[in-house]
């Protein structure tokens, strides 16, 4: 094992500026897979706090009382399609309506509570439950209207409401997963290309060492060790840079998207996304090096097979 190692870091040694290449490339690669994943994990965050945001309004009737409310409102409690139900009286209805109308206090003179109705206000939990929903609602006995507030254009704009951002969500994870599959394409081909030019400068002593007898695991090792080192120092490098970057970035996108929760503000949790980023990428730069170094490998032997056969 000793041996392998000092062979694999006297290789990179002996040919610094190709060992300064593969990395460099790699590092890029894995940086912009880093930034991707963030991306993709940022947009569908996004999507999921948009489909969640809507709020169903089921405005309650007047003769509606405290025990039949509290009877709907345990109901959709329970539902396991309904999430953050939020009862507003007559009185919080007018407060909400005053604060609306600041700018024009003669507005809020001319109303009083009884002429609002008390409502209870839901979001969901999947957006495409909507229709289903509001139809329910709808069918209650003390519930006299429903609104939806996603719902700009009426009830038959609703369909179009949840089919464009299913949609958004639908572009968004295929063309993320065909840009990380271009990239990891790019990484083992880099990956491959050097390792076998290498592989190639030192195809005498691999030819050497074949006629003494060393076994397939001693001449393959070291090269393979050499294409880990590469990717793994190029995922290393990769992903701390991107961390740098999204770390001096975290306060501005906190400001600037406000509520929507495109990255965690806990520390913990930002740092544990990270690094399952990390731990994925680690698992795919293993498996380019193994398989590059392999590859490239088997080649140098099906090149040296052929030159003996001529002879």
């Amino acid at each position: 094992m000793g041996i392998t190692i000092n062979t694999a870091f006297h290789n990179i040694r002996r040919s610094p500026f190709q060992a300064i290449a593969a990395i460099l490339i790699l590092s890029i690669t894995f940086f912009v897979g880093t930034l991707l994943s963030i991306v993709v994990y940022s947009s569908g965050q996004a999507i999921k706090y948009f489909e969640t945001r809507p709020q169903i309004i089921a405005f309650l009737k007047d003769e509606a009382t405290d025990e039949t409310i509290a009877a709907l409102q345990r109901k959709l409690v329970s539902d396991t399609r309904v999430k953050e139900v939020h009862y507003v009286s007559k009185e919080e209805a007018l407060a909400i309506y005053k604060e609306a109308t600041s700018d024009n206090p003669l507005l809020s003179e001319l109303v009083s509570p009884s002429i609002f109705p008390a409502s209870l206000e839901f979001s969901l939990a999947d957006l495409n439950y909507a229709e289903q929903v509001i139809e329910e609602a709808r069918a209650e006995g003390i519930v006299d209207q429903v609104g939806f507030t996603a719902n700009l254009g009426g009830e038959r704009a609703l369909g179009d409401v949840v089919s464009r951002l299913r949609t958004i969500t639908w572009y968004i994870r295929i063309g993320g997963g065909i840009f990380v599959g271009v990239l990891a394409a790019t990484s083992f081909l880099v990956l491959t290309i050097i390792i076998s030019m290498k592989t190639f400068n030192r195809s005498g002593e691999i030819e050497i060492l074949d006629l003494i007898g060393a076994k397939p695991g001693f001449v393959r090792g070291p090269i393979v060790l050499e294409a880990l080192v590469y990717s793994l120092s190029g995922v290393l490098w990769g992903w701390v840079l991107a961390l740098i970057l999204v770390l001096y970035s975290f306060p501005s996108l906190i400001f600037y998207f406000g509520q929507i929760p495109v990255l965690p503000k806990d520390t913990f949790e930002l740092f544990t996304l990270f690094g399952i980023i990390l731990a994925g990428e680690i698992v795919i730069g293993f498996i380019l090096g193994f398989i590059g170094s392999s590859l490239a490998v088997s080649r140098v032997r099906a090149k040296l097979w052929r030159k003996s056969k001529q002879k």
